[in-house]
């Protein structure tokens, strides 16, 4: 039987789309069937033998629209290896605690309780001024965030080749 690994997104300006991506050719390059898609797109978990889940933060808040898809497919994904990954904190500080500085509420904590991830990975982010809102500019200006492309595409690969040994290796178990 083929590996099927969904490796679905919440991204508001694409930074994390374009991490989902990565992550989703490198899983395709490992040899397992991989889909991207937005996780709005996203009908069914359950075709999947794994699912990659990565949302957008901003001021240390998941995207709605991810919350809503794990809320949706919560027990289906509590039956699968499920791994997620965040995107947003901006600059070169080394991140040390995957959730350090997500704000989780109590209802999306026992979700992520359920589901179980195997990991919660964080990546730094990218702050483009030409796609953000005026709004979005004063916050970053008030909070002082580092402004620019910070993604560590090395670490993200990286995290991907792990992922994609850790499936084959659970599909190798299960054969």
């Amino acid at each position: 039987m083929e590996t099927k690994v969904l490796v679905t997104y919440a991204s508001k300006y694409g930074a994390t789309a374009a991490i989902a991506e990565k992550i989703a050719e490198i899983l395709s390059q490992a040899g397992l069937k991989t889909e991207a898609l937005p996780v709005n797109r996203v009908v069914n978990t359950k075709p999947y033998q794994a699912v990659v889940l990565g949302t957008a933060l901003y001021i240390g808040r998941w995207r709605k629209d991810a919350v809503k898809f794990m809320q949706k497919h919560e027990e289906a994904l509590a039956e699968q290896p499920v791994w997620i990954f965040a995107s947003g904190p901006t600059g070169t500080e080394p991140i040390t605690n995957t959730s350090e500085g997500w704000h989780i509420s109590k209802k999306l904590q026992e979700t992520l309780e359920h589901i179980a991830p195997i990991e919660l990975k964080l990546f730094h982010g990218d702050i483009d001024l030409d796609k953000i809102t005026s709004l979005e500019k004063w916050l970053i200006d008030r909070v002082k965030a580092p402004v620019g492309d910070f993604r560590q595409w090395e670490a993200i690969k990286a995290w991907a080749k792990d992922i994609a040994g850790q499936i084959k290796e659970k599909t190798l178990q299960t054969a």
